[in-house]
């Protein structure tokens, strides 16, 4: 998951992210019937973003295909906390 940006007010944290998958039967799954699967794993994480973070949480889930992504060494050094921090021995 790739968070693609965030707002932040004194009340609630909006955070707005896409799941990445290498193929539409993946994307499939992921969504579930109806939406479920989806909408499970947004509430999950949420409920810990909100635990973690002692914040509201609104979380904008959206699932995208992005074939050979995992292949891209740029976008997973993307994808890397670690890189982001500047920091690599963790």
């Amino acid at each position: 998951m790739m968070v693609d940006g965030w707002e932040e007010t004194p009340t609630i944290t909006r955070i707005y992210a896409t799941i990445r998958v290498e193929r539409e039967g993946q994307k499939a799954i992921v969504i579930g019937t109806g939406g479920a699967m989806l909408k499970k794993i947004g509430t999950l994480a949420r409920q810990e973003m909100e635990r973690l973070f002692g914040v509201r949480i609104y979380l904008d889930l959206h699932v995208r295909v992005e074939p050979g992504w995992r292949e891209k060494p740029a976008f997973l050094n993307a994808l890397d906390w670690r890189t982001m921090t500047g920091k690599d021995d963790f």
